[in-house]
């Protein structure tokens, strides 16, 4: 199984205001690799999304903005690539937005959410938050809202999924994006 797991946290409720992404790559049902980077969003930050992932104004002055992130990650979003994330909708959401924002245009790609996964596959769970699903399923999440963590998470989520269920009961839950 080859996928990428990706996360963004956001300075504000503008779905354009990524501060933070990490992709987790997995090759052959592996962890291979890893990206994160702090980006600077151009933006203000919103006290609240501030008291969520503990990023300031401060942390990403010096940051790449994200077209300069995109050169070195673009790769990892073609037709045959599978890009993951918990509850995707918001990680598609903020790429999306994020590129059209730099007047970038959006890539297709195919895409999984783990929450749909896990609502569907392991049924029972008093919710299906990402901290929820990995105390469930028993796999580390240090810091809840560091997208490397999370990203991290997510990986080893459809992982186990994988393993415990096969590739076939998750072939459903894939979209193609764009």
């Amino acid at each position: 199984m080859n996928f990428v797991a990706m996360d963004f946290e956001t300075a504000s409720g503008k779905r354009y205001s990524a501060c933070s992404l990490a992709l987790t790559i997995v090759r052959n049902g592996q962890i291979a690799d890893e990206f994160y980077s702090l980006i600077n969003p151009q933006t203000d930050f919103f006290w609240r999304n501030i008291q969520i992932h503990g990023i300031h104004e401060s942390d990403v002055a010096n940051a790449p903005t994200f077209p300069e992130v995109w050169e070195h990650i673009k790769q990892f979003y073609t037709p045959d690539k599978l890009v993951i994330a918990h509850n995707n909708r918001f990680d598609n959401s903020v790429l999306k937005n994020t590129l059209e924002h730099y007047g970038i245009e959006p890539p297709a790609y195919q895409t999984l959410d783990t929450l749909a996964s896990s609502r569907r596959l392991l049924p029972g769970l008093t919710n299906y938050k990402l901290n929820t699903v990995c105390d469930a399923l028993h796999i580390d999440l240090h810091h809840h809202h560091n997208a490397l963590d999370d990203a991290q998470a997510c990986a080893n989520i459809l992982l186990y999924q994988d393993q415990r269920f096969g590739s076939q009961q998750l072939k459903p839950f894939i979209k193609l994006v764009g």
